[in-house]
């Protein structure tokens, strides 16, 4: 059975320990492909996108240990948002640097550079995402595999409970009240994750 997630608060503050294995993990499964896509979405190849969400990484477990829980400061996730767009920006000056005869100037670069009005909006929908994702994959190891199926075709496929209960083995009620536990357990696990994300 998978132990109840650590807190956001508790996760950032056991993020100071490197020696904090399961708290690292947790937090480079959420939050490194987050930062991947976006370099993804902002043109790097593969391995360029692999080398900049390290190089985010990195900076994380070097600022972490300064890093104030403080509510009128924001989100940690704003913040890493901010730290992803400057390390991408470091990036593309080096490249830059290497790469003079291209004729593009440093201007331009910073330029394009300007995260636009939507960018960190699209941020925060592949967070949410990927925290759904998360919260889904401990909830299904909470669960029986009958009491997720009923939840996840009834809730994701959208199917109806009458036509998932006899492919389950189930009652139509029975389909109705795995699917509002595996939701009512997803919904507290996420509130509790972003309840302590906003510095608070």
């Amino acid at each position: 059975m998978t132990h109840a997630p650590t807190t956001r608060a508790s996760l950032l503050v056991r993020l100071r320990d490197a020696r904090d294995d399961e708290a690292w993990r947790q937090f480079v499964r959420l939050y490194a492909p987050l930062v991947y896509q976006f370099a993804r979405r902002k043109g790097l190849q593969d391995a360029d996108a692999a080398d900049l969400t390290q190089d985010v990484l990195r900076g994380v477990s070097g600022a972490i240990g300064r890093l104030d829980y403080d509510p009128e400061r924001g989100s940690f996730r704003g913040w890493l948002f901010t730290l992803a767009y400057r390390r991408l920006h470091d990036f593309r000056l080096r490249r830059h640097r290497q790469e003079q005869a291209s004729g593009q100037d440093a201007t331009h670069i910073l330029l394009a550079e300007q995260p636009d009005r939507g960018e960190e909006d699209r941020w925060n929908q592949e967070y949410q995402q990927r925290l759904f994702t998360w919260a889904a994959g401990q909830v299904r190891g909470q669960v029986s595999a009958n009491a997720w199926q009923a939840f996840w075709q009834t809730a994701v496929d959208a199917k109806s409970a009458k036509e998932v209960a006899p492919a389950l083995g189930m009652t139509v009620a029975a389909v109705y009240l795995a699917k509002s536990r595996v939701m009512a357990r997803l919904k507290d696990l996420i509130h509790q994750w972003q309840a302590e994300d906003e510095f608070s």
